[in-house]
């Protein structure tokens, strides 16, 4: 048995005998607490200590500025800083859990922040029979009603929630010696069920409804995690497709792609409308009439803007357009979807909870579901999206890049087949080719696919060396800021953070 405390907070005994409990932060005096974890004596404090010291992050890496055209550029976003919110949970005497959420630069702050602000509510947990439920642990980091004042189930409280509860299934796969794909495909169909809160999901679908549809796949699990494991789940590139690269760069890389298997090619519009559709021409025949071309606007347009702009883009036969306005607009998205039919409408990585999901598949407003691993408050809330994305028939394929999104996200990918959908018709997962080399267990492919995570955990765990070096704001990568290039605006392309 162990017991889970978060970093800083550390115990010993007295002279005589008794449990101390204080909160000690690197340069920082040892701060005491007091009564027991959990107890409001404890939380005040927690709080009080915190208060006390001068603010320090967590740990917040914040790797590299991106100020380049490739991976940084689209309709909306100019540049930005791949960043994470990174928990490590701390246990006495046994594997350490890690979890993150994905950022882009400012704002990371508040996610570590909010972070320290979920602490007590795990700091204590009696190992491992405190992780037996995750489903009640959801609901603990969920329910406090003054943090949900601040959500509720979403915005920064929930990206912090996502970095808890990932760091959370990563200890518990830890300590079961699995992967989380396979620790979650390993449970039975009332299990699953009992992963998800399902106040306001039941109208949708109701629990029981999805623990029989899960019954119906279960015979077929093992078959298909030999599958998976023989051919790997595909997968689809944006490397050749990003605004900005030059028409001879474009054809380049969709050459090499192709040379390295890959069938499912995405690129970015939302710029000038006539730029749009002669990069779409240029793409559309590199790859030939049988590969699957993908487009994504970054919420660029408005209603009447995505419709019209996606009018001639029709020519070059996509399979999606990708978030084509504002993600929380889902009567626009419906618009949208029934005027572009066939073309189907992709979105959710923006979408901040599966209730906002279920609304989008009762709407017709989706026809790819793109869940985010980090948006979403870990794979306790995925599981439901994804249970409620089969009862609606719509695939999912979930959203990736970033700071080690392919690697959390390709667990969700695996489980979802093996458990809950069964059938790979219309999914694959998004591929985006940097950063890896930071993790300790980075995604594996080949010809176009992924292969399953095989180590204990949620791959989420990153090599110190990186933590150290791009920690913010004391890591050796931020020993000086970056500079401008001639005739650049520092803060349009990423500035210094604060």
């Amino acid at each position: 048995m162990s017991i889970l405390r978060l970093k800083y907070v550390d115990s010993y005994r007295d002279r005589h005998g008794r449990l101390r409990r204080y909160l000690r932060r690197p340069g920082h005096r040892r701060i005491p607490l007091d009564g027991e974890p959990g107890s409001p004596a404890f939380l005040a404090s927690y709080s009080a200590a915190w208060a006390a010291a001068d603010k320090q992050p967590v740990v917040a890496p914040e790797i590299g500025a991106s100020r380049s055209k490739p991976g940084s550029v689209n309709a909306l976003v100019a540049a930005y800083y791949k960043s994470a919110a990174y928990v490590t949970l701390v246990t006495g005497d046994g594997p350490a859990g890690h979890g993150m959420t994905f950022t882009i630069g400012r704002g990371n702050e508040l996610c570590v922040a909010a972070v320290r602000a979920l602490a007590p509510k795990v700091e204590g947990l009696v190992l491992p029979e405190g992780l037996d439920d995750m489903g009640g642990l959801w609901k603990r980091l969920t329910s406090d009603s003054q943090l949900r004042w601040v959500g509720p189930d979403k915005g920064v409280i929930h990206l912090a929630t996502a970095a808890v509860m990932n760091a959370l299934w990563d200890l518990k796969a830890r300590l079961a010696g699995l992967p989380v794909w396979r620790l979650l495909a390993a449970m039975d169909p009332a299990e699953i069920v009992a992963l998800v809160d399902w106040t306001w999901l039941a109208d949708a679908l109701d629990p029981g409804e999805a623990r029989e549809r899960l019954e119906a796949k279960a015979p077929g699990r093992a078959a298909r995690i030999a599958e998976m494991e023989a051919q790997g789940y595909p997968a689809y590139t944006t490397s050749a497709g990003w605004l900005g690269y030059s028409d001879d760069r474009m054809q380049a890389l969709a050459a090499a792609a192709l040379a390295e298997g890959w069938s499912h090619f995405k690129m970015k519009v939302g710029g000038d409308p006539a730029d749009d559709l002669r990069r779409a021409r240029l793409l559309r025949a590199a790859i030939g009439p049988d590969r699957q071309l993908m487009m994504d606007a970054n919420q660029v347009w408005g209603v009447a803007g995505a419709i019209a702009a996606m009018r001639p883009l029709a020519e070059v036969s996509p399979w999606w357009i990708e978030e084509p306005t504002h993600p929380d607009d889902i009567l626009g998205h419906a618009a949208i979807a029934r005027a572009v039919a066939p073309v189907r409408v992709a979105t959710g990585e923006h979408c901040a909870n599966a209730v906002m999901f279920k609304q989008f598949l009762q709407a017709g407003a989706m026809g790819v579901c793109q869940l985010d691993a980090c948006r979403l408050a870990g794979p306790n809330e995925a599981v439901a999206v994804m249970l409620l994305a089969e009862k609606f028939g719509v695939p999912v394929c979930p959203h990736a890049g970033g700071v080690g999104l392919c690697e959390i996200v390709q667990h969700l990918a695996f489980f979802d087949y093996v458990a809950v959908s069964a059938g790979l018709e219309g999914r694959v997962l998004e591929y985006v080719d940097h950063l890896h080399g930071h993790f300790l267990d980075p995604v594996r492919m080949r010809n176009g696919r992924y292969l399953p995570p095989e180590s204990p955990g949620y791959s989420i765990a990153m090599h110190p060396e990186s933590l150290a070096e791009h920690r913010f704001p004391d890591g050796a990568a931020w020993a000086a800021p970056p500079v401008a290039e001639a005739g650049e605006d520092l803060d349009e392309v990423g500035d210094w953070p604060v």
